[in-house]
């Protein structure tokens, strides 16, 4: 008969870290203060929501410039491993833009997509959404970000680091969403929204 679980036999060390173990940050910022993060448009997009019939436009603090819309980071936090290594994913953490976001305007129909949390070790981005106003749903998945084009961390101007390249696509929870509220079906999951470019302070 086996030894049972609970018997007074002293019990031997806890085991050593692995080397597997979460290794230290090439970069760590613990908390966000900016500066932004800038969506380069694709064209294909502009063309789809032009087929559609849907004008975008900016709400709050976000702006549109040189066709990239740009949403100022309000908080969050991010750890930055070395991607030539094993341990992925190798960007983690959350990087919240709140009072910020772009809007779908379809005749009388405005929908609101706000307040983004980018939570980069899932590759997702979710948001807020609003119906003429009204809130129709909470944090709820938008896009999906595909890291397979990430460039290496960059330094930046001004004590920043960017990290640029990740490309946007329309999640299949967001497509349906923006289907029933439009009445279409030509939204599809994974299109193409544009290229990021996030950029923080270092300080």
């Amino acid at each position: 008969m086996s030894t049972p679980p609970c018997s007074s036999t002293p019990t031997s060390p806890p085991p050593s870290p692995s080397a597997e173990s979460t290794p230290t940050p090439v970069a760590s910022i613990p908390e966000l203060t900016g500066v932004d993060t800038a969506v380069l448009l694709d064209a294909d997009f502009a063309a789809a929501l032009t087929s559609l019939g849907l004008t975008p436009g900016t709400v709050g603090t976000a702006t549109l410039v040189d066709g990239s819309l740009i949403f100022p980071i309000t908080g969050g936090n991010v750890d930055y491993y070395d991607p030539n290594e094993s341990y992925r994913p190798y960007v983690q953490g959350t990087i919240e833009h709140e009072g910020s976001g772009f809007s779908l305007t379809a005749g009388d129909t405005v929908v609101d997509l706000t307040n983004f949390t980018i939570d980069p070790g899932t590759s997702k981005l979710y948001g807020d959404v609003s119906v003429n106003g009204t809130v129709a749903v909470e944090q709820a998945l938008l896009f999906d970000l595909w890291g397979g084009t990430l460039k290496p961390l960059q330094t930046g101007p001004n004590d920043t680091a960017i990290l640029e390249g990740t490309t946007v696509h329309i999640s299949a929870d967001a497509a349906g969403l923006l289907n029933d509220t439009f009445k279409t079906d030509a939204v599809k999951a994974g299109l193409l929204v544009g290229i990021a470019k996030i950029t923080v302070n270092t300080k």
